[in-house]
């Protein structure tokens, strides 16, 4: 059998490639929109992807099921577990191979088979893969392709469809749901590997860990969540919905694309690069939004032209622009020949396809830039004295462990859908753990009109007063 968990970082978000090298024959499980990839790394190996399949409806990523039946004819293995609500409109899509799998169906790939099972709580139609490798003579699975249920060190958070989805009264039925899922889980023996959705920084759950894959009785010894569940049902659902965090706007929408069809993709974007009046005319175009990508945060303060959108592109990128663009925001990207096509990917894959052309950083020479007014954390009692507001931008449990008098809370993720709490007039201190985040929430507000000062500064060093 052939196995290779393939990362995206940005999202820490974990693909499986799965085949059985005696029939050339492979399947994808959770790929994400931009499927070319998979399907290189196959034919590197001497395989074919001849299915593809993942665990639920995604809220973080597009998944690139319905991209491989279009464009390759590739047979799609899909839930019909769940309500009505949650089953796959996009599956009766003329001229494609698909095939709705329930709880104990098989899946079989040459030597490989893949038994359903449904684990609902996360979502409701969420199932894992049961994987046993018969061509190497095995009798039982030897992995449990758990999609975003069984974490290391964690469980997939069951409040997406009431905190990001909207669905009104979701939040404690999904944890009970779960809390069966865990049941059943408990059962595994416990030498069977865990191959989980998502690592460390994903936002589908709180305290991921970074180890890649682990096993059913390391979990069940180990994960603080699945203790929880030991301890009883109503001890279980306290657990696992206090302090999740605030999930990125972009997360409805992507719930909402994936059951109804993800747009389907192609080739990826080929912008054009941008002289400096172009770029001039995309700043004054409303419609228009120009990214900065720099990782310099001191660089970016330091002189920006007036109007980007700051984020750096590292692991928030998908995050920060997840929560600040529009769905049909035309974008241009300010950042280097070298980091062009990660930025496009990364925008792509969380569905902002409009990008309509790139520029490098030294575009910005000879152009009329500004700085962002910043100060530490000595300079907000002066500012508090002439009557300007704190904002804090961290999460929730961040601010209730400690924060400064007198702040305000609206975690950076959260920013948008909560603008018009955000005062007008008297300038707005704005602060987060290191200034990180900070950074880019000022950069909306600064584009919206609001006067803000930045503290760029660590929250955590020695001397900072007025926490409480």
């Amino acid at each position: 059998m052939y196995f290779r968990q393939i990362t995206d970082n940005a999202l820490a978000q974990y693909a499986y490639l799965i085949g059985c090298q005696k029939t050339g024959e492979a399947i994808v499980i959770d790929p994400e929109r931009d499927i070319d990839r998979y399907v290189r790394i196959a034919a590197s190996e001497g395989l074919r992807i001849v299915a593809a399949t993942e665990t639920h409806i995604h809220a973080d990523f597009l998944s690139g099921c319905r991209e491989f039946a279009h464009r390759y004819g590739t047979r799609v293995y899909l839930s019909d577990e769940g309500d009505a609500d949650w089953k796959y409109k996009w599956a009766g899509d003329d001229g494609i191979d698909a095939v709705l799998v329930h709880d104990r169906d098989k899946i079989s790939i040459g030597n490989i088979e893949l038994e359903v099972r449904h684990t609902p709580g996360h979502t409701p139609e969420h199932v894992g893969f049961l994987v046993t490798d018969h061509g190497g003579g095995a009798g039982e699975p030897m992995g449990f392709a758990s999609g975003d249920f069984v974490f290391v060190g964690s469980l997939g958070r069951p409040d997406l469809l009431e905190s990001a989805a909207g669905v009104v009264g979701a939040m404690e039925p999904s944890a009970r749901r779960l809390f069966g899922s865990v049941q059943d889980f408990l059962e595994y023996p416990d030498a069977l590997q865990v191959w989980p959705g998502h690592g460390a920084g994903s936002a589908c759950g709180k305290s991921l860990g970074a180890v890649p894959m682990s096993t059913a009785g390391y979990e069940k010894r180990n994960s603080e969540a699945i203790r929880a569940a030991k301890d009883g049902e109503d001890a279980f659902v306290e657990f696992i919905l206090e302090g999740q965090p605030e999930p990125p706007p972009y997360f409805a929408r992507m719930k909402r694309l994936n059951k109804e069809g993800p747009p389907l993709l192609g080739e990826l974007p080929d912008p054009p690069e941008l002289d400096a009046e172009e770029v001039t005319a995309a700043l004054a175009d409303p419609k228009t939004v120009v990214i900065d990508c720099r990782n310099d945060r001191d660089a970016y303060l330091a002189g920006h032209l007036a109007g980007t959108l700051f984020a750096p592109l590292n692991k928030s990128f998908p995050t920060i622009t997840g929560s600040y663009l529009e769905p049909h925001d035309r974008v241009v990207l300010i950042t280097s020949v070298h980091e062009r096509p990660r930025a496009i990917t990364q925008l792509i894959r969380i569905g902002f396809d409009h990008v309509v052309g790139w520029a490098r950083p030294s575009v910005m020479d000879g152009m009329e830039l500004v700085s962002t007014p910043s100060i530490g954390f000595d300079g907000v009692a002066d500012l508090r004295a002439k009557g300007a507001t704190l904002l804090d931008v961290r999460r929730a449990t961040e601010f209730a462990e400690s924060h400064l008098e007198g702040a305000s809370n609206i975690a950076h993720t959260r920013l948008m859908p909560r603008i018009d709490e955000v005062p007008q007039g008297d300038p707005i201190v704005l602060y987060c753990r290191t200034g990180a985040r900070a950074a880019s929430a000022q950069s909306v507000l600064a584009r919206l009109g609001r006067d803000v000062v930045l503290v760029n500064d660590d929250i955590e060093r020695e001397g900072v007063e007025g926490l409480v």
